[in-house]
């Protein structure tokens, strides 16, 4: 049986990333992953991740330019995105053309299911179902990246559900270059619901974090508010979306965390792909730094020192905003702020916080504290 250098469990953005990266740089590389498997998402994606990641335009299927925050009352407040746009990208299509890039890198494509990883006289194997036969087969390996491997009772998460349904014609309800965000209590109490274009079809879902909620039916009452009842639906998809990085990545000895895996989805917003192939990338620049067991530590360091600082502000956002449909209301009222609006954008487009206008933060962080703090009264909202 040959030795694998890395085997990388999940063939998601993440997974997928890792294994390009590694068999770009010779490494022989095992990619393993479920088939027919599909993530629920909106599939936004910022204009970074084409420049960082080499993804060509074709792989949108959408560019969105304006996006519209939607209030428990119904309030609207449309944002122009400036200078740019928030990209879409249909997980079915998108996933495959990464795992099919990784393939053409060098990266050996395996199709099952992962069970477990086993240790005998000092060899790592990964045990999987085989797709094609059923029966359990092993990949040997030096190190393992688990882009797929569970971790949902360690870290929170929200169930995540949406449907890919046939895009209407446009209208007031339905506009191909506007993604429509809905803060309200009675789609989702503690997190949001979206409708987003995805050209010809479109993707509407929702999440929570509160198991009593019934997705379906949350999903239902949001297609129907949105005048959506009538279209075709495609497909629907459910899964658990972490909601907090771990603080450890990686066991001391062979495996190293990426993706959803080690928890890397933005709070707040809930957007997962770039920081996936994120967490895909450091894991695998780890794994070429030295060959040492410590190096793999790098992964998470890498990953927090670009990124920590945009999550710990969007976490802070959730933990104020999400928690009533009072605060939900006072949130969209804030997004009426020019300074908001631009600097929110500009952060989700450079993956960073934009510090050039210090006094717009000010401002914002002052009109943050009178609404969290009821200074500005409820009829002025």
């Amino acid at each position: 049986m040959s030795m694998f250098d890395v085997v990388v469990i999940g063939g998601g953005p993440s997974g997928a990333t890792a294994a390009d990266d590694l068999a770009r740089s010779g490494y022989s590389v095992a990619l393993l992953d479920r088939d027919g498997r599909i993530k629920p998402c909106g599939g936004a994606v910022p204009p970074r991740m084409n420049a960082d990641f080499h993804i060509p335009d074709s792989q949108l299927v959408a560019k969105v330019t304006t996006a519209r925050m939607i209030s428990p009352t119904g309030r609207k407040v449309d944002i122009a995105i400036e200078n740019g746009f928030v990209g879409m990208v249909d997980r079915d299509r998108f996933d495959e053309f990464l795992r099919a890039r990784a393939a053409r890198a060098g990266a050996s494509r395996v199709t099952g299911t992962f069970l477990r990883i086993e240790r005998d006289t000092g060899t790592t194997s990964v045990i999987y179902r085989d797709k094609t036969s059923g029966e359990e087969a092993r990949l040997a390996t030096r190190l393992v990246i688990g882009a797929e491997v569970p971790g949902g009772d360690k870290i929170p998460y929200v169930i995540a559900c949406h449907e890919i349904i046939e895009a209407p014609r446009p209208s007031e309800h339905y506009d191909p270059t506007r993604c429509d965000v809905i803060y309200d209590g009675a789609i989702s109490p503690d997190f949001y619901g979206w409708v987003f274009p995805h050209g010809t079809s479109a993707s509407v879902g929702m999440g929570s974090m509160i198991r009593e909620v019934d997705l379906k039916k949350a999903t239902a009452q949001l297609r129907a508010a949105s005048g959506l009842t009538d279209c075709k639906t495609i497909r629907r998809e459910g899964a658990p979306i972490p909601l907090k990085p771990m603080e450890c990545w990686d066991n001391g000895r062979e495996v190293l965390l990426a993706g959803d895996a080690a928890g890397v989805v933005a709070l707040s917003s809930g957007e997962g792909i770039y920081y996936a192939m994120v967490g895909g990338r450091v894991a695998a620049t780890a794994c070429l730094a030295s060959g040492r067991v410590r190096d793999l530590k790098l992964a998470r360091q890498l990953f927090m020192r670009d990124h920590k600082t945009v999550f710990r502000v969007l976490a802070s956002m959730q933990n104020a905003y999400y928690r009533s449909d009072e605060r939900r209301e006072r949130f969209v009222s804030l997004c009426h702020d020019i300074d908001v609006q631009r600097l929110t954008f500009e952060a989700y487009m450079n993956k960073k916080l934009v510090r050039a206008r210090p006094l717009a933060h000010v401002k914002i962080g002052l009109k943050n504290l009178a609404h969290l703090t009821r200074i500005v009264p409820e009829s002025y909202v």
